[in-house]
Formats: structure tokens, C-alpha cells, sequence
């Protein structure tokens, strides 16, 4: 019997947050928070495969620290993205489900992207120039990655989320993606040749 009590308690303290935390005054903290934990979660998986092979002696606290920024910034980008393109496009037919994917990837992924190294560039405290060579190094291999998971996984948010979860689901089809935004950003260059 107290065990169903304490359930009930639980289930109603769980549903109470998730009414607070999904609604139109905080659903800005929440996306930005998931966005934050999860890119922090995913670099922390890159990390920790990066140590079982013996690429990094220890966990680089500063590096996870500097990719839940980056979570910051994207979440950002991707909360009022979402909210711009449902109030443009509000229906839920195939045709608008095909045009939402469309300037997702053709619009929204590449400046993720650009936003993404801005904001590494600056926590890092890079110059223009090496900004610029990293996107030229890094950003084409990002895109196309996002050409091989997005349009399918944004057909299903599009078509069948709500949006108020459009985040929420994004984020969770995206930890897979911050794993491996993480082994892009951070992987080491090849030494070059000795011609001698």
C-alpha cells in the first residue's frame, strides 16, 4: 500500500514538472538545458571512448565545459528555429513536413554549424583566421553527417511532435551527433610527413 502511494506521489511530482517545464513560460530553460546536458553527455561519451583507446590520458573537464556552451548557443538556435518555422508553415501535410526538411538542411544546419564554431572559436580564444580554417577543415564533414540523420528524423518531428517537444526530440536523436561533433571538433590532425 505505501508503495502505490509513494508511486502516485512520484508520477504526480513528475507530471507537475513536466506541465512546468514544457510550457510556453519555460520551454526556452528547458531546450536550452537539454541542449546543455546532452552536448556535455555526448562529449563526455567521445571523451571516454578517446581514453579506452588511449588517444587522451584523462577527461578534459574544460573541453566538455566549452561543448555544453556550445549546447547553449545551438539551443538557442534551435528553440526560436522551430517556433519560426511552425508559424510559417503550421499545417502538418507531407507537402510542408518536405518544405520545413528542406530549409532546415539548406538553412538552419549550416549556421548551427557556423554557430557552433563561433562559439568554440571564441571560448578557445582563436583567431579569425583559425576559425576560418577549421570550418574549411570541419564543416563539410558536419554537413554532410547531417544529410546522412536529419532528414528523416526531422520528417518524424515534423510530422508527428508536438511542438513544444520538437527540441526535446531533436536533442535525443542528437546525442549520437554530439558524439561524433565532438570526435570532429577535437580530432587531432595527421603529423605531416618528414620528406628528409
Amino acid at each position: 500500500m505505501a508503495l502505490r502511494v509513494l508511486w502516485r506521489r512520484v508520477t504526480h511530482v513528475l507530471d507537475r514538472f513536466h506541465q512546468v517545464a514544457f510550457s510556453p513560460k519555460y520551454l526556452l530553460y528547458t531546450n536550452i538545458g537539454i541542449s546543455v546536458g546532452l552536448s556535455m553527455v555526448g562529449d563526455t561519451m567521445e571523451q571516454s571512448y578517446e581514453r579506452f583507446i588511449g588517444e587522451l590520458p584523462d577527461w578534459n573537464r574544460t573541453r566538455t565545459l566549452r561543448m555544453g556552451i556550445s549546447g547553449f548557443t545551438v539551443g538557442l538556435v534551435c528553440h526560436y528555429w522551430y517556433q519560426h518555422l511552425d508559424y510559417m508553415f503550421p499545417k502538418r501535410t507531407y507537402k510542408v513536413v518536405v518544405i520545413k526538411i528542406l530549409l532546415d538542411q539548406f538553412i538552419c544546419s549550416p549556421f548551427y554549424i557556423a554557430v557552433f564554431f563561433l562559439t568554440m572559436a571564441v571560448l578557445e580564444d582563436n583567431t579569425w583566421e583559425e576559425l576560418q580554417q577549421e570550418i574549411r577543415d570541419k564543416a563539410l564533414v558536419l554537413y554532410a553527417a547531417e544529410w546522412t540523420v536529419w532528414p528523416l528524423a526531422q520528417f518524424i518531428n515534423f510530422l508527428v511532435i508536438r511542438p513544444q517537444y520538437r527540441v526535446f526530440y531533436d536533442n535525443t536523436i542528437s546525442l549520437g551527433y554530439d558524439v561524433y561533433t565532438s570526435q570532429v571538433k577535437y580530432r587531432k590532425k595527421p603529423e605531416p610527413k618528414d620528406d628528409s
